[in-house]
């Protein structure tokens, strides 16, 4: 079957009024019903036909998310094409890449800097035929075969006969954002999405799934909010697109999601942010805080062991959801109760918060060979710390060097035109191998504890697991991003870049002046803060694990200097060698 006769034919038939997506025009969101999405879909998957795309053709995406991505996907999948995604914030030597790589022939465009890029790599003869641009904003050369989206479909017919797909043909190809090495494109196929989906159904067994609205928050061009939103839809739950992540605060509020899929770094700052805030307030204040989260736990506790909860604690978490978490589940709309989280790792201090809350994070573990998700928390019996469960149809294993193997409904075919690339990430028995390392706890639930090839070894001859430390450090409101450095020194250092935002509080609480933040990481006062910070945050840890020394950063690692990944994700080795002088000063 193809994925898109499985999301809109069958609720198109199924409830054609009802709401199916939601994005923003001007200052207003507005909704589209499943037969006008349905008939949208049919008119852009025409139009791609009458502009020669044919079955196993590629068809790219270069935009911020919107309604127009997910039109375009789907129109792209329905004719039996094959979906590009190329992250909106990639530059226009990464998108190049992509769009040569995969030989795409057409590509929609969000913003004028994509549209600009593609252009030009239209004009060098690539197989790039036409650009579509979904905003009228943009401006465009018509000459060279440039058009609106809204007129490239306005004179196609709605009506739509889907192309038959059988589970092994090619959905999408999804370019590894790699924070090591050339990305790669994973084939991932109409069978590896439709089984996926009826794993996490059956995982979950939902109750009333169409009543459940999810703000498409991440990238869709990264897996996860992909097959997410994907899933959503299918479900015949509503989808709403924000183009602006940054905008999160104010949609979460106008929205009202029930669900949004996020990756860790969102819980830890809205973590941080409520304990900063509890923090600053006055001694009543912080007893009432404390005691509502002591009551909070006390019930998550009993709901996750599916334990019944006595009438007077009852009455108690009553009055802490009236006084404390409210409040909190009111910034973040007031609905939201099912989060799934991936991407990295996430303390069990901050999933225990949040269950108190009476918000579940439903924290997952997979890759974009995997369709995403491998392994993820049931709604109940879940342990805080681990990677919850493997799916039904996953099958994992711990092979050689402790690395987390899977085989199942998920895995991708290949790597497209990389049979040796493909051939190395697979055991001879035919197991995917993640790259990542991890153990299984009594009750089997995985748990990650790291990635194979960041292990580093000190001159001492011990392992440092980085992604554990930074992750506990990155808890702490007044740290941003940390990459550790171990390999091969006698001690483990780091590359701090502050959290800007509450650094200049704290600043300007203890009038300490400064002109920039060149300057600001270079005072002694806020060196020896932050020397504080970190010898109380890794206390517990081994002495040969703690950071020794340190060296702020004045700015954020970014995506388009090449130093983190559209994920967010450190790329290591860029960072290492960038700031190869600063390391060295530390030894």
């Amino acid at each position: 079957m193809n994925l898109v006769e499985a999301i809109i034919s069958r609720n198109v038939e199924k409830h054609p009024t009802k709401s199916a997506i939601g994005f923003k025009k001007k200052e207003s969101w507005k909704e589209l019903s499943w037969k006008k999405f349905g008939e949208i879909v049919g008119k852009t998957a025409n139009a791609l036909k009458e502009a020669g795309i044919q079955e196993n053709d590629k068809v790219a995406i270069y935009s911020d998310n919107s309604a127009e991505w997910m039109i375009f996907d789907l129109a792209s999948m329905a004719l039996g094409a094959i979906t590009v995604p190329i992250y909106s914030t990639n530059n226009a030597e990464q998108a190049e890449y992509i769009i040569n790589d995969s030989q795409a022939k057409t590509i929609l465009v969000g913003d004028q800097a994509q549209y600009d890029a593609c252009l030009d790599i239209l004009k060098k003869g690539s197989s790039l035929q036409s650009i579509i641009v979904s905003k009228k904003a943009v401006w465009i050369k018509k000459e060279f075969s440039s058009h609106y989206l809204e007129d490239f479909i306005a004179k196609s017919s709605s009506e739509f006969e889907i192309c038959e797909r059988n589970e092994e043909d090619v959905a999408t190809l999804i370019y590894t954002s790699g924070t090591t090495g050339t990305p790669k494109g994973v084939m991932l196929t109409h069978g590896n999405f439709l089984k996926a989906f009826d794993a996490h159904f059956e995982f979950f067994k939902f109750k009333n799934f169409e009543e459940e609205l999810s703000l498409a928050f991440l990238p869709l061009s990264h897996v996860f909010e992909r097959s997410w939103s994907l899933l959503c839809l299918g479900g015949g739950a509503r989808v709403y697109f924000l183009e602006d992540p940054k905008n999160i605060a104010k949609t979460l509020e106008e929205v009202k999601p029930t669900m949004m899929c996020a990756v860790p770094r969102f819980f830890q700052k809205v973590y941080a942010g409520v304990l900063e805030k509890a923090e600053e307030g006055s001694s009543v204040k912080k007893k009432i805080f404390n005691w509502a989260t002591e009551v909070g736990k006390q019930t998550a506790e009993l709901r996750r062991n599916e334990l019944s909860i006595p009438f007077g604690l009852q009455c108690k978490e009553f009055l802490a959801d009236l006084l404390v978490f409210s409040k909190i589940k009111e910034k973040m709309g007031g609905r939201l109760w099912f989060l799934p989280c991936g991407g990295a790792s996430l303390s069990p201090e901050v999933t225990r918060f949040f269950e108190s809350v009476g918000i579940h994070i439903t924290v997952g573990y997979g890759l974009t060979e995997t369709t995403a998700t491998l392994t993820l928390f049931p709604l109940t019996h879940f342990e805080h710390g681990t990677s919850g469960k493997p799916l039904p149809g996953v099958e994992i294993r711990i092979g050689e060097n402790d690395e987390i193997q899977a085989r199942g409904n998920g895995i991708m075919k290949g790597y497209y035109n990389r049979p040796e690339d493909t051939k190395a990430v697979f055991t001879e028995d035919g197991w995917f191998k993640t790259g990542d390392a991890g153990k299984f706890d009594e009750k089997g639930n995985l748990i990650i504890t790291d990635r194979i090839k960041d292990l580093m070894k000190t001159s001492n001859g011990k392992y440092i697991a980085p992604q554990q430390i930074e992750n506990l450090l990155t808890n702490n409101n007044f740290i941003q991003q940390i990459v550790l450095i171990a390999e091969g020194r006698q001690f483990v250092s780091a590359l701090i870049v502050p959290n800007f935002e509450f650094l200049r509080e704290y600043l300007k609480k203890n009038n300490i002046p400064f002109n920039n933040w060149e300057e600001a990481v270079k005072k002694d006062e806020v060196i020896s803060f932050y020397k504080e910070k970190i010898k109380e945050l890794q206390d517990h840890l081994s002495d040969y694990e703690k950071v020794k020394k340190f060296t702020l950063m004045p700015a954020e690692f970014e995506i388009n200097t090449g130093e983190i990944t559209p994920t967010l994700k450190v790329k290591r080795n860029v960072v290492l060698k960038k700031y190869a002088d600063l390391i060295e000063k530390m030894y």
